[in-house]
């Protein structure tokens, strides 16, 4: 129980700043890459799992990291991956003390649902190994998907030969991993079809605070969309990147604010959320790609300027009001016109 005291103390100490978020402390922060596709087919060994988590945050991350966890596509998240990679990974985190002082995670993608796993078991395993548990106080998710891709269920389909499928869907498949999987290299996709994703870790005894970063542009000119339910990112949808409880078609993590920052009653918003998951920023125009790396792509709003966590803690954002035709109201992040939504995010403690 004494992490929980922790966490409590360190989400309190977020307050507002000119660039939308500031911390006072100093924690670490460990990143948790996504998905990467074309390791089904390479099979990467471990010095290649780390060349590739390295390469995946290099763009604007990495700098600001104290350490990473990486993980191999071609494996599932109860099998080799945990045993294989998150187990060394914390066993070191903990022994060099990264987390003594608190620590927050970055996840991208799947990492949402890696990162998931690690929480509900870390306790327990460092523990068990005579180890000081971390004491992670947080997570930025961006683009989660641990509610599940819907992509990744046709994918699964495609590799296995079962179901009726068009040339669109495959289509869709091939756009978002660059290839058409094969029965042999399914790996983490399995853990990514929405039943799957939403049976893994779903209720951490460890109610770590989940802050989420959801975009609702696309890679793909929108040739994924039509496979996948509600708004999206080109990968995945609202309901998992906002942390949505129900699998369902969703146009807002929020019923009173749209992604383009219109405010107003939003009937397809979601209403009831995973343990610990609170959505915080939303960019229209940013992708699945795009929503973790430097390049700006327009402005970004808030779920709320306030936003309450389930100890009654509170993360702040500095946002303004605009007047928009014919009456309308919108809401944005302050300089989300010229910062990314990475840079309006990088408050973490240095």
């Amino acid at each position: 129980m004494k992490y929980i005291y922790k966490i409590t103390m360190a989400i309190a100490l977020f307050m507002v700043s000119s660039t939308g978020f500031a911390a006072i402390g100093q924690y670490n922060v460990v990143l948790v890459h996504g998905f990467q596709p074309d390791q089904l087919q390479s099979r990467p060994d471990r010095d290649q799992v780390a060349a590739d988590g390295s390469d995946y945050w290099q763009n604007y991350w990495l700098q600001h990291a104290d350490a990473r966890v990486d993980w191999p596509a071609h494996e599932r998240i109860e099998g080799k991956i945990a045993s294989d990679y998150l187990w060394p990974a914390l066993k070191t985190l903990s022994e060099q003390e990264t987390c003594l002082s608190g620590c927050i995670l970055v996840t991208h993608s799947t990492g949402d649902l890696v990162a998931r796993y690690l929480l509900d078991n870390q306790a327990n395993w460092l523990n068990n190994a005579g180890l000081e548990p971390l004491n992670i106080v947080g997570t930025f998710d961006f683009a989660g998907a641990g509610g599940g891709v819907e992509l990744a269920n046709i994918a699964v389909n495609v590799a296995e030969g079962g179901g009726w499928l068009n040339h669109a869907m495959k289509k869709a498949v091939s756009l978002w991993m660059g290839q058409l999987p094969s029965k042999d290299n399914i790996g983490v996709l399995n853990d990514l079809k929405v039943a799957n994703a939403r049976q893994l870790a779903m209720w951490p005894d460890n109610r770590v605070p989940r802050i989420r970063f959801v975009g609702n542009g696309s890679d793909f000119l929108g040739a994924t969309s039509p496979f996948i339910p509600g708004s999206d990112d080109g990968v995945v949808a609202a309901h998992s990147a906002c942390g949505a409880a129900d699998a369902e078609a969703f146009d807002s993590c929020s019923t009173a604010i749209e992604f383009d920052g219109k405010l107003g009653y939003v009937q397809t918003g979601v209403r009831r959320f995973m343990p610990s998951h609170y959505p915080l920023l939303m960019g229209d125009k940013y992708s699945h790609l795009t929503i973790f790396n430097p390049w700006h792509k327009g402005k970004v709003t808030a779920t709320d300027p306030e936003l309450v966590l389930g100890d009654q803690s509170r993360i702040a954002v500095d946002t303004v009001d605009e007047d928009g035709w014919f009456g309308k109201k919108y809401r944005f992040v302050k300089d989300s016109d010229r910062d990314t939504l990475s840079e309006l995010v990088h408050a973490l403690p240095q």
